[in-house]
Order: structure tokens, then C-alpha cells, then sequence
């Protein structure tokens, strides 16, 4: 019997997912739980409209996070910060600062999170930096510390 599963069940699938389950399991188990419901032609429909719109929903993620990903490529983020003899900075510079910074100059909204520091920016100069914008999309950023 086939049925849509309405929860995830072990050993089944996930939810949303349509599975073929022996009659028995389907009827003693599944279905007085409330963890599957019969595939019926108007189930099916509606699982094939939610299974359509899921993936339109994921094709608008990704090409919105391509779309940042262009948009950034032209982007150099200046940041001012003090720092003392030498270059060295009185602190370091964080994503916070310089995703609020890409705000203010740029009017680009970046998550600090999405920005990938392999080590913490304690010197004057230019960094690239890669962000993460999700779906296995990324872009490298460039970011330009400068003395206040």
C-alpha cells in the first residue's frame, strides 16, 4: 500500500515523503497514529502541488543567494579601527562589524554568521574573506581595514 507519511517514522522515511508499506502495517499502525494517510488520487495531488511548490521555494533560495553572491564580487568594505604603533589593532575587527559595514556602504544585508574568518582580523590591510550564503553558494568578499 502506498501511503504519505505525515510524520518522520524510523525505518520509513520522512514526512511529506511518499512510501510503499505493507496493507497490514498501514492500517494497524500507521494510520491510527496518525503517521500516514492513504495515497489517494487527491492525496497524491496534493503531494505532488506541495512537492512543486517546495521546489520552487527552493529555486528562488538559490538564485537570490547568486544573485548576493554577484552583487558582493564588486564590493570592498572599508572598515576604520584604532591601532596602536606597528599597525597592530587595539582590538580585532569582527563579522559584526564589517557585515554592518556592508550595510551602511553598500545597503547589502549579510548575516554576520555567513562570514567565514579563519583567523581574526588584528592588522591593518586588505582581507578577502569568504561568505557562506547557503545552497552551496558562496562569494569572497573583500575587506579593507583601514586606520581611524
Amino acid at each position: 500500500m502506498k501511503v504519505i507519511l505525515q510524520q518522520d517514522v524510523p525505518g520509513q522515511g520522512k514526512r511529506g515523503e511518499l512510501v510503499t508499506v505493507s496493507d497490514g502495517y498501514a492500517r494497524n499502525y500507521l494510520m491510527p497514529r496518525k503517521l500516514a494517510i492513504e495515497a489517494t488520487s487527491g492525496a497524491l495531488n496534493e503531494y505532488k502541488q506541495t512537492e512543486k511548490a517546495k521546489a520552487d521555494h527552493l529555486a528562488g533560495e538559490i538564485r537570490r543567494a547568486q544573485q548576493a553572491a554577484e552583487r558582493l564580487k564588486s564590493c570592498n568594505v572599508k572598515v576604520a579601527a584604532k591601532a596602536g604603533a606597528g599597525g597592530r589593532l587595539f582590538g580585532a575587527v569582527t563579522s559584526a562589524e564589517i557585515a554592518s559595514a556592508l550595510k551602511e556602504q553598500f545597503g547589502v544585508e549579510l548575516d554576520k554568521k555567513s562570514l567565514v574568518m579563519p583567523e581574526p582580523i588584528k592588522h591593518h590591510g586588505l582581507y578577502e574573506l569568504k561568505c557562506k550564503l547557503g545552497h552551496e553558494v558562496s562569494a569572497v568578499l573583500k575587506v579593507e581595514v583601514a586606520q581611524e
